[in-house]
């Protein structure tokens, strides 16, 4: 062809990207594009902390893109309108772009089909963000998997595909198309950012990935665990922005286990057991397209859940007098970032001890967190929930106590971010009630609820809908 369009969503990177290498492999020029969506002002679930990294990592993309010689073109508003009226201005006979997977995206993606083919251009997708897509693992019936370990065993069964090279010798059309103005900020959208957020673009995810794969995956099979430690990868808001690219993960991953005492080996391993969760989780999002509206298991849609909106502001807050669940809660306030043990203690807490509905924890998770990912968050709110894929889901019930002395020991975590704290002793700092002259010193909150006897509450209630 002779122009392609390539329209930069959820990809804002050059190398390893499946749509742009096709087209720079099949036009003789591409005009590179990015439409920043009036949904980014307006979504439910937007984020200050997920759009102010996005707007970095625009920005990050057009800084390579001008360093490989290019013009990233920018436009401002509905993608159904401005691409047609785009591909028509610049003669283009087709627009290739990475697939999106949520419902939405892909109910807006059938209308810009549509809409392209009425002025007579083709709009191309290409497989990028997933190594395999909602029907490239099934199950001997042909059915998608519902439980994650036979889904596991079958995903790495199969060969994974090699990244797309950098992109170098990228042929742009040299004009002056006009830009829109891209906002500076998330606060110019009406979204205050009052978080400090990770750095985006693709050379901050391309370093990320080279230092923890210098040595923290090791580690990572303990370290994980421990929201102290800095064990994690930090890669979930790229991987989420797609600054990063999941083959140029896998084949890092790869290099670093081939290179592994015995002993590190199962470190690898259980990161690459959380990689192939995100693609459960898409997968699942896609088959079973009514988890957005309700629980997978549609029997727990019965369940009655807690509407208490005092309990609900004191989890959000961070003041529910459980150190550990307030601790996370105002990490992920402060930063728009939370540690994954720490996520599953605090949506258990907000399900089993609060009572309180998944979904509101789910939409909180997703205005707060900068790797918010629909199919992840709402797959991993559904487990903790009970109401998820898991086998036997319900009466998984975390103590919080027992979680936190299991995993912040020594109250590092908690003396971080809850101040009132600092000076309780370690074997007191988990369930400082245990001195109530202290405690009523410190000024900390006291315990909404009691954890031994939500716990009762909560079989009851699941066990009211499974014998009904």
């Amino acid at each position: 062809m002779k122009t392609i369009i390539h329209w930069f969503r959820r990809d804002l990177r050059v190398s390893d990207n499946v749509a742009l290498s096709e087209a720079a492999k099949r036009a003789e020029t591409v005009i590179p594009l990015f439409i920043f969506e009036d949904a980014f002002r307006t979504g439910p679930d937007v984020g200050a902390a997920r759009l102010a990294f996005l707007l970095q990592s625009v920005e990050s993309l057009r800084k390579n893109l001008a360093e490989l010689g290019h013009t990233l073109v920018v436009r401002c508003g509905k993608s159904e309108e401005i691409l047609p009226k785009f591909a028509r201005q610049v003669g283009a006979q087709a627009v290739f772009a990475n697939k999106r997977y949520e419902p939405y995206t892909q109910r807006r993606d059938e209308r810009i089909t549509q809409a392209l083919l009425d002025v007579g251009v083709g709009f191309e997708l290409f497989k990028d963000a997933v190594v395999w897509e909602e029907n490239e693992i099934l199950n001997l019936s042909g059915k998608p998997y519902t439980v994650f370990t036979p889904y596991s065993k079958a995903w790495k069964a199969k060969p994974i595909p090699a990244p797309k090279a950098r992109i170098q010798n990228l042929k742009f059309k040299i004009q002056n198309f006009p830009c829109d103005p891209l906002p500076q900020s998330a606060d110019e959208c009406g979204h205050p950012l009052t978080q400090t957020i990770p750095a985006g673009g693709e050379r901050a995810a391309l370093e990320l990935l080279r230092k923890f794969m210098a040595g923290p995956v090791y580690d990572y099979g303990t370290a994980r665990n421990f929201p102290a430690l800095d064990g994690g990868s930090n890669l979930s808001p790229h991987l989420r922005a797609g600054t990063i690219g999941i083959r140029t993960i896998l084949a890092e991953l790869k290099k670093a286990r081939e290179k592994a005492a015995p002993a590190q080996v199962a470190s690898c391993d259980v990161f690459l057991n959380e990689l192939i969760w995100r693609e459960f989780y898409a997968q699942v999002l896609h088959n079973f397209p009514h988890v957005t509206k309700g629980a997978f298991r549609p029997e727990y849609d019965a369940l009655k859940w807690s509407d208490n909106q005092e309990h609900f502001a004191a989890w959000c807050e961070g003041r529910t007098g459980y150190p550990i669940v307030d601790a996370a809660m105002r990490c992920l306030n402060a930063t728009g970032t939370m540690h994954n043990r720490l996520r599953m203690i605090v949506a258990m807490f907000l399900t089993k001890d609060l009572l309180i509905h998944w979904q509101w924890g789910e939409r909180y998770f997703m205005k707060q967190l900068v790797d918010g990912d629909m199919a992840a968050n709402n797959g991993g709110w559904q487990w903790s929930a009970g109401t998820g894929t898991d086998a036997a889901p319900y009466f998984r019930i975390f103590n919080p106590v027992s979680q936190a002395e299991k995993f912040d020991a020594g109250g590092n975590f908690v003396r971080q971010w809850i101040p009132e704290l600092k000076d309780f002793p370690d074997d007191l700092i988990h369930q400082p009630w245990e001195n109530p002259l202290m405690l009523s010193k410190s000024k900390y909150a006291p315990r909404v609820v009691l954890h031994e006897e939500q716990r009762g509450q909560c079989l009851a209630m699941f066990k009211a809908v499974k014998g009904s």
